[in-house]
């Protein structure tokens, strides 16, 4: 099973809570569960810069958040690959999230069970 690791970054989470919630799902007795198998996580407005502290964990200087709201997700490429009738593979990632994809140096602040980015 190939999976293919991308990185996101949303105006507001509730726009990465929306193209979360039209990845596919079940219904399973009145509760909405996933039905795919791609691995998302979360990471929120990350630190741009992190906060200082002193030994006693005291604040020396606030960090800065990212006004972007970040993902990771771990793609199942058997899920998101179309055939066409001569054969030809083509990857087809879910509406919203091509235009999402950012590029960021090393692994950025998570990784998949140490899967390079």
């Amino acid at each position: 099973m190939k999976y293919i690791f991308k990185k996101y970054e949303f105006e507001s989470q509730d726009l990465a809570e929306t193209r979360i919630a039209a990845l596919p799902h079940s219904d399973i007795d009145g509760e909405s569960h996933p039905s795919h198998s791609h691995t998302v996580v979360k990471l929120g407005y990350i630190f741009t810069e992190q906060p200082t502290f002193d030994e006693d964990g005291e604040v020396l200087t606030e960090g800065v958040q990212s006004d972007m709201y970040s993902v990771d997700v771990l793609w199942n490429a058997s899920e998101i690959t179309e055939t066409d009738e001569d054969g030809n593979k083509d990857i087809n990632y879910p509406y919203g999230w091509v235009s999402k994809e950012i590029e960021v140096e090393g692994n950025g602040v998570h990784t998949f069970l140490g899967r390079n980015f």
